[in-house]
């Protein structure tokens, strides 16, 4: 699977109780209006849990927050690509600064994520890490500073160097790997900046989900564009 459309934005639900269950399907309801409503490609990532119900009931795409680098057999409690590729997830984050990876795991996801058609994002913290993930050839990498992650202030305007310098290097590994922009990423002009800076999306989370209308803060998210 490719995701088309640019901008793109990833909206992950972590585990907050407003992103859990019944208002997990809620929000994802909401972001497909917008999606619907505003031609932009919106896709969200749920727990893991959630995956099966969602993916039933959306039409945008689902994925997974986290896959381990297991094959099948015994891994108790372990997060099985192929399983969540059948609840439905079309793509899923690989190392997301809550939930890092070894370079040699992160290798095997995405390579395991390919085979199923699934679209992969690698997470990333700095532009270095980011050289790194390019050569894994994910689809894309998404640049966030975990220093910056939940407190309302962008990458773009706080560390634009980092997500230029970021876009730089990775187009220069592999022109095929889309560089997403993350972290305090939440309101309209926040995404304008990132996109300017050259990346062709954004990865988020509080800023949308924590809000009071999510919905109207996704439509604020993509207002500038």
């Amino acid at each position: 699977m490719k995701m088309n459309g640019k901008p793109l934005v990833i909206l992950n639900f972590k585990t907050y109780l407003e992103s859990t269950g019944l208002n997990a399907l809620k929000l994802a309801k909401a972001s497909e209006e917008v999606a619907d409503e505003t031609g932009v490609a919106i896709a969200v990532a749920t727990q893991a849990a959630d995956l099966w119900r969602i993916s039933g009931e959306v039409n945008i795409p689902v994925f997974s927050q986290h896959v381990d680098a297991v094959d099948a057999g015994g891994h108790t409690g372990s997060i099985l690509l192929e399983s969540v590729r059948q609840a439905g997830a079309q793509g899923t984050l690989i190392n997301h600064s809550e939930q890092r990876m070894e370079l040699a795991d992160m290798e095997v996801v995405v390579k395991k994520a390919a085979q199923a058609d699934m679209v992969s994002v690698v997470c990333t913290n700095n532009v270095d890490t980011s050289a790194a993930a390019a050569t894994l050839q994910p689809d894309f990498v998404a640049i966030e500073p975990p220093e910056l992650i939940g407190s309302g202030i962008p990458v773009s305007q706080a560390e634009p160097e980092v997500v230029e310098g970021t876009v730089e290097v990775i187009h220069n590994i592999n022109p095929e790997v889309g560089v997403l922009c993350g972290a305090g990423i939440s309101t309209g002009d926040d995404m304008k900046a990132a996109l300017d800076l050259g990346t062709e999306g954004v990865l988020l989370a509080s800023g949308i989900i924590l809000a009071d209308d999510p919905k109207e803060a996704l439509l604020g998210l993509v207002s500038k564009l």
